[in-house]
């Protein structure tokens, strides 16, 4: 299997670092909060997002600032339409105040990406979970208020398995990147890595 054909059915593995489990649904949306429109072409190359430590901000409304000054002081509110990712294939979009209060109005994707593009698989608030059974929410509630439900090593969230080098691997192989570099053997090893520690996680998993 070549290497970009790993990378490709690594995205997904990766998903596991939202791995606690969570049942139900506990949206309730404001009848008046009216959701900004995401679709297929909302999402592009993460490298193109805006970098803030190691993850990747934009805004959909287009008032990128605002959201970059919330990442980079590290703590408050998120204005709407902000978009934020770790990784390629996972995305948080901050809708209107009032949609979904449970989960302060962000909205998890699931996204499936390759070459041609990008392809929400799934997408919800408290009750949406990736390939694997994993629950964003169930990670995220566990964010101090203060942080708007954003997660880094000292926010509250649980610590995930995954290293800072794995995630770099990860965002600098996204597929819909035109211009991507070659893969460094820094990065082959990082995600040889990652490979080996989900191989082992869901091997885990089935045996529970």
């Amino acid at each position: 299997m070549t290497l970009p054909a790993r990378v490709s059915r690594l995205l997904p593995l990766a998903a596991l670092l939202c791995a606690a489990a969570m049942t139900g649904s506990s949206r309730v949306a404001a009848a008046d909060a009216k959701p900004i429109p995401v679709d297929d072409s909302s999402f592009k190359c993460i490298t193109e997002m805006h970098a803030v430590r190691h993850f990747f901000v934009d805004n959909l409304l287009g008032d990128v600032e605002a959201t970059l000054a919330v990442a980079r002081q590290g703590r408050g509110d998120y204005p709407v339409g902000s978009v934020l990712q770790l990784v390629p294939n996972e995305v948080m979009i901050k809708q209107p105040k009032g949609f979904s209060p449970v989960t302060r109005d962000w909205e998890f994707f699931f996204v499936d990406v390759s070459e041609q593009g990008s392809k929400i698989y799934r997408r919800g608030f408290a009750d949406v979970n990736n390939r694997f059974g994993g629950n964003c929410f169930a990670c995220h509630v566990k964010a101090r208020p203060e942080f708007d439900f954003v997660c880094e090593t000292d926010h509250g969230c649980d610590p995930v398995p995954f290293t800072r080098e794995m995630f770099g691997a990860l965002q600098r192989t996204d597929p819909r990147c035109k211009n991507r570099a070659p893969v460094s053997a820094a990065d082959a090893q990082a995600l040889k890595q990652l490979g080996e520690l989900v191989k082992s996680m869901t091997g885990d998993a089935k045996t529970n």
